[in-house]
Order: C-alpha cells, then sequence, then structure tokens
C-alpha cells in the first residue's frame, strides 16, 4: 500500500448529518410517491368522506327541519364532518405505512441513514397536510356538485382547511406513536377505533341543542365538538365570532402537542430497543 493509499484509509469517515429539513422532504415525498404506487391504501380516505358526506345528508335531510337548525342545507350541516374524517384518516394512514415499514424492516434501514431523528416525524406530517389539502379540495368539490354552499364566502373554506389540517396532524402523531409503540397491525385497530369514538361522541350529526343523555353530556366536554364547529363555521348561517373559534384553534394545538410529542417519545424507546 503506497503512502497516499495509507493517507486515504486513515482519514474518517464522512458523519455529517443530513439537514432536518431536506430529510424530512424526501421522507414527505417517498410517502407523496406513494399514493400513485399504492392508491388503495390513500384512496378509502377520499371515498370514505365523499360517500359519508352525500350518504348522511340524503338519508337524514329532514334535519333541517327541525326548529332553530342552523342551516337550509343537509350538506353543510355533514360535509365538514365528512372532510374531517378523510383528513383524520390521511394522518393515520401514515401510521399503517410505517406499519408496513416496520414489519418488512425498511424502517430499520431509515433510521440508520445519517438524517435527523426529528425528520422521521416531521416528514410524515408534511405528507399528511398534503393528503389532506387533497381530500379536502375533493370533498368540497364534489359537495358543491351536491348543493353545498359556503355561507361566509372564503371563510367557509379557511376554516375548513384549517381544521381538515389540524386533525391530518393530530392524526399523523397519533398514527406513528401506536406505530412506533406496537409495530404491527395491532396498532391499526386501536387508530380507527379511537378517531371514530372521538368523533362521533359530538354533535357530529345532531345539534347539541338537541340532544340529551349521556351522549349529550360526553359531546360538551369532548373537545372534538370544538374542532367539528370550527370547521363548520363557513357552512352555518350563525354569525362567525371568536367565541365559535379560539376553542377549535385551542383543541387543535393541545391535542396535536400532545400527540406528536408521544410519537417522538415512542420513536426514541423503538430506538433504545
Amino acid at each position: 500500500m503506497t503512502t497516499t493509499e495509507t493517507a486515504r484509509s486513515a482519514r474518517p469517515l464522512n458523519t455529517r448529518r443530513t439537514p432536518a429539513f431536506a430529510a424530512a422532504v424526501g421522507l414527505a415525498r417517498r410517502s407523496i410517491v406513494n399514493i400513485t404506487r399504492l392508491p388503495s391504501a390513500f384512496l378509502p380516505s377520499i371515498l370514505m368522506p365523499v360517500f359519508q358526506s352525500i350518504a348522511f345528508a340524503g338519508t337524514f335531510f329532514a334535519i333541517i327541519q327541525i326548529p332553530g337548525f342552523p342551516t337550509d342545507r343537509s350538506i353543510n350541516w355533514f360535509l365538514p364532518l365528512g372532510t374531517l374524517m378523510g383528513s383524520g384518516f390521511a394522518g393515520i394512514g401514515i401510521g399503517f405505512a410505517t406499519i408496513r415499514d416496520l414489519e418488512t424492516g425498511f424502517y430499520d434501514r431509515i433510521r440508520l441513514t445519517p438524517a435527523p431523528r426529528s425528520s422521521l416525524i416531521t416528514g410524515p406530517l408534511m405528507a399528511a397536510l398534503a393528503r389532506s389539502a387533497i381530500v379536502t379540495t375533493i370533498v368540497v368539490i364534489v359537495g358543491v356538485c351536491f348543493g353545498a354552499r359556503p355561507t361566509h364566502g372564503l371563510y367557509g373554506l379557511l376554516f375548513l382547511y384549517i381544521a381538515g389540517l389540524g386533525i391530518a396532524a393530530l392524526g399523523t402523531g397519533w398514527g406513528l406513536a401506536l406505530a412506533f409503540r406496537f409495530g404491527d397491525m395491532r396498532a391499526a385497530a386501536i387508530m380507527q377505533l379511537t378517531f371514530f369514538l372521538m368523533i362521533f361522541l359530538t354533535d357530529a350529526q345532531t345539534p347539541l341543542f338537541i340532544m340529551d343523555g349521556w351522549l349529550e353530556a360526553v359531546a360538551r366536554v369532548n373537545p372534538f365538538t370544538n374542532i367539528i364547529r370550527l370547521a363548520r363555521l363557513g357552512w352555518l348561517d350563525a354569525p362567525i365570532t371568536w367565541d365559535r373559534i379560539w376553542g377549535g384553534l385551542v383543541a387543535l394545538a393541545a391535542i396535536t402537542g400532545l400527540t406528536l410529542l408521544f410519537a417522538r417519545r415512542s420513536l426514541d424507546r423503538l430506538s433504545d430497543n
């Protein structure tokens, strides 16, 4: 071995870490590309909210005849609910994808790269937000075709997108946390069940003022009630006031922060094993 070759072999390996943003963008891009490679994993998050909005609006169209009901279009009431369901599953779908990567061993390869650990959270989060925007746009377009009309102009879209993106973010945190904790498809059932419970134990289908019994009590303290109220702000005849806004924003910020923190702690635990 020559002197030059000996010097080269003695050089330390390049241990520089990949910038967090670049790594996150790469992971997000991979998730978005997987939509075209495995559309069956993403289509339900589009078809389900579209079907739900139309089916509920048609089946329960007479709900608008209730005295004091806040809109004369049943689809205006159910479209935001369908959008939040689709956005939530856009986030939870990230958890499903992570489970597949864990089961196939691909996630171990990702963790061996010099990408910062934070990018393993922010990358999937960026992908979920993009998926949520796609779902919300499609549901709104279909809803408008079936008679939905925002009652406050662009504010109707603004608050709907804010709520949808927030639900996708908290769904991502919850999905990733459970995926890291369980590492297999046991987590998938828990993701879906808990999300359904939190959404439907609200005024998802009927206003609070006509509810009674234990469901009313639960719906009044369920923070997701405030999130659904935020999503519906621009689609009902009620005025847009700060009292109707702040509860939803606080609920989104608090739950998203907690679920993302849970996801990071779960990732740290996975890495330590």
